[in-house]
């Protein structure tokens, strides 16, 4: 789940939780991230798209949080950035006349399935309220 978009989100929240009080923009968000306003644009798309922030356009304008940070929980954020593949996915085919190779992948599946639901369980105790304690 090595892609940085879990990371980027947190950053994002975080800071929109900081400054709740005002409309905070892309440019902003970018600056403290060191990392392109597109990029950034496209993670607030998607955040919005789950519920996680709301966002107003023009000079003005910025993203908000869209609820209270106690009640978005980090389970929330990496559902809003979930990977397809958890732990990646095997680009070869294995031997289907290798005992271990006609099975390996449907084993892999659900070792990879059990630990995902393992960290969504974690991250499901935590809210973004009680990671930004980590700031003050």
């Amino acid at each position: 789940m090595n892609n940085g978009r879990f990371a980027i989100s947190v950053h994002i929240l975080t800071l929109l939780e900081a400054v709740k009080d005002d409309w905070c923009s892309s440019e902003y968000l970018a600056g403290s991230i060191n990392i392109n306003p597109v990029l950034v644009r496209k993670e607030l798309i998607n955040l919005r798209k789950h519920g996680l922030i709301i966002s107003k356009e023009g000079k003005s304008g910025g993203s908000k949080l869209a609820k209270l940070a106690t009640s978005i929980f980090m389970s929330d954020v990496y559902d809003a950035v979930r990977p397809e593949h958890f732990l990646g996915k095997g680009i070869n085919k294995p031997n289907p006349n290798c005992p271990v190779g006609q099975q390996i992948n449907q084993h892999l599946d659900e070792l990879y399935k059990e630990s995902e639901r393992a960290l969504v369980v974690s991250l499901g105790k935590s809210t973004l309220a009680e990671f930004c304690k980590n700031f003050d």
